[in-house]
């Protein structure tokens, strides 16, 4: 038996943060398939969580505004209005939206876009789970928050994605401030 093991090639990143120059080195063979891996998982989070709203005609946000919020949560008063007064339009949105959030993940279609709107719908849910029964400030929605940052910072939507197409279409070589939307 001949096991072959594949030299793992790095690259050198200079940046940047706090005002502090940094350089690091990463595996340019892997970090590909890490960011491919990564926005999967996070495109079926976000589709999961939406489809399955989407096809059963009972669900509303109504009962989570009311009843999953934990008491003590700062914005308390703020999850009642928005369960009693906005429900007819947040419970379609919040369908909709998780589920379009997640195709664009899976897909790399406007994933930056795609990423930001689930960065701020993950931000909302964070809102709502205060004060944190596990944790003191961090709960998994902000580790969603930071991890889609960080996909959409990587442009992660153009490996295997059609952001890698789109990119290529005359009307985005013209206008590359649509490239803030692709990646």
């Amino acid at each position: 038996m001949t096991l072959i093991v594949q030299q793992m090639t790095t690259r050198e990143l200079d940046s940047e943060l706090f005002g502090r120059d940094i350089t690091f080195e990463y595996s340019e063979h892997w970090v590909g398939y890490a960011l491919l891996a990564l926005r999967l998982i996070m495109g079926w989070t976000f589709f999961y969580a939406g489809i399955i709203k989407v096809v059963n005609p009972e669900w509303s946000v109504r009962s989570f505004l009311l009843f999953a919020i934990p008491e003590g949560n700062p914005f308390g008063g703020v999850w009642v209005t928005m369960a009693n007064e906005w429900a007819w339009l947040l419970t379609p949105l919040n369908q909709v939206g998780l589920t379009l959030i997640g195709l664009g993940l899976l897909t790399g279609t406007l994933f930056r876009l795609s990423a930001f709107f689930g960065a701020m719908m993950m931000l909302f849910y964070w809102a709502a789970h205060m004060p944190f029964e596990n944790s003191l400030i961090f709960s998994e929605h902000m580790v969603y928050v930071f991890l889609l940052f960080g996909l959409g910072a990587f442009g992660a939507g153009r490996i295997f994605g059609i952001d890698a197409k789109l990119e290529q279409l005359d009307i985005v070589k013209r206008n590359p401030r649509l490239k803030i939307l692709l990646g």
